[in-house]
């Protein structure tokens, strides 16, 4: 058996970091361009490449088409057509992503499939679903890490409201309160997003100046609208500023998680986190972006379900798994303390990538071979392979995060 790195692609958009990835990486800070995420998997656009003994590399992509039993494992590759289910990222948000929500199953296989009787074009840009399958992820957060996700409470969305009401805002106040369900909820999103523009562009600057307002007197809601008022800085026509004073405002220490599946409405606004998601591209974007935004399919794949979004930490002692309903994926999270040094196994039930985030470890395979993994640094470990064994170096605090297809497969 031999334990080998992956040489990942960093993805630079524009919305990325010019300090995170390259300090992980232990590259010269600041880079000369932004970069926003560090690819780890086997996704045609940019797949990781395995680094053999004598330094060769090849492609995890051709790796996996090549032998999708001896990568992925018998049950893998069937369930998944021989491709790796997940896909795990590195993502580092200097500034706001895009407001977007992602199709369940069957929404992403109906909606490819006529996507396809039309022949849009895979790349085009008014192109939803460029493949057939669901896409849920879960973001763990590395530094403090800040996001909207998921709909508020309609209680609490009628007191934010009423808490800057304004002349124009106050019968779309009036809309959620007379009807404080996911029923409302879907009136009002629906209809702020579908606003002419003429009427965007008389409501919105009224809602940023009372944010202003919110914000100087120390309201309770003076961290939502701050936020408001920094996409309304960057989206200053945008009905995604509207959307966003709908959703759950949410800061994640370290080691915190959020999972967002089918249908779940998020942005993510700041931060280093860990993000694992199904190996898919599909897209629904709400707005605060310059890309397509397909409203009547937006509506048809949001989830207006209500309430506070769940944060968790991981269950277990010494391996903290974080719960979801994905087959596709699952995360988990390895923890040594300064000063420890004990051996945890990892077993190879399937396919799997083990990436260090703190400290430096020692993967040792059953043949006694070794590796360091140093902090930034990812293997792939092929469902054929028997198990490995890892610990920290150098008595410092040391951490781990290791993916693997989920245990709910059906």
């Amino acid at each position: 058996m031999t334990v080998e790195l992956l040489r990942n692609a960093v993805r630079p958009y524009a919305w990325g970091s010019r300090t995170a990835i390259p300090e992980l990486l232990g590259r010269p800070v600041p880079a000369p361009h932004p970069e926003a995420e560090l690819w780890m998997g086997a996704h045609p656009g940019d797949p990781s490449h395995v680094v053999g003994p004598d330094g060769a590399e090849r492609s995890l992509l051709e790796l996996v088409d090549a032998d999708p039993v001896g990568q992925l494992g018998e049950r893998c590759a069937k369930q998944w057509g021989g491709r790796l289910p997940f896909l795990l990222k590195i993502l580092a948000a200097e500034e706001p992503l895009s407001m977007q929500a992602h199709p369940s199953a069957a929404q992403a296989s109906e909606g490819h499939a006529r996507e396809e009787r039309l022949a849009i074009p895979r790349d085009a840009p008014n192109r939803n679903y460029p493949d057939p399958t669901a896409k849920p992820e879960l973001v763990c957060a590395l530094t403090e890490f800040h996001a909207l996700a998921g709909f508020r409470a309609p209680d609490r969305t009628v007191k934010l409201l009423k808490a800057i009401e304004t002349p124009g805002l106050a019968k779309y106040t009036g809309l959620i309160e007379a009807e404080p369900d996911p029923s409302g909820l879907r009136a009002l999103f629906t209809t702020w997003i579908t606003l002419p523009q003429a009427s965007l562009d008389s409501l919105l600057p009224e809602v940023l100046e009372s944010c202003v307002r919110h914000v100087q007197e120390h309201g309770e809601f003076a961290v939502e609208c701050r936020t408001i008022l920094e996409l309304g800085e960057t989206h200053p026509r945008d009905a995604g500023v509207l959307a966003a004073l709908l959703l759950n405002r949410l800061t994640l220490r370290a080691g915190e998680a959020i999972y967002l599946p089918a249908g779940n409405l998020h942005l993510y606004l700041h931060g280093t986190a860990v993000e694992i998601l199904a190996n898919s591209d599909n897209i629904l974007r709400c707005g605060l972006t310059p890309k397509h935004v397909d409203v009547p399919e937006l509506l048809r794949v949001v989830d207006f379900a209500c309430g506070e979004m769940p944060v968790q930490c991981g269950s277990g002692d010494r391996v903290a798994v974080y719960d979801t309903d994905a087959p596709e994926f699952e995360l988990s999270r390895i923890e040594w303390a300064s000063g420890e040094d004990d051996e945890i196994t990892v077993d190879c039930t399937g396919p799997q990538i083990l990436l260090c985030t703190a400290g430096d470890l020692l993967v040792t395979a059953d043949d006694g071979e070794q590796v360091e993994l140093r902090r930034g640094q990812s293997v792939w470990l092929p469902a054929a392979d028997p198990p490995v064994r890892v610990r920290p170096l150098g008595g410092v605090r040391s951490q781990l995060f290791r993916a693997t297809p989920g245990t709910c497969q059906d």
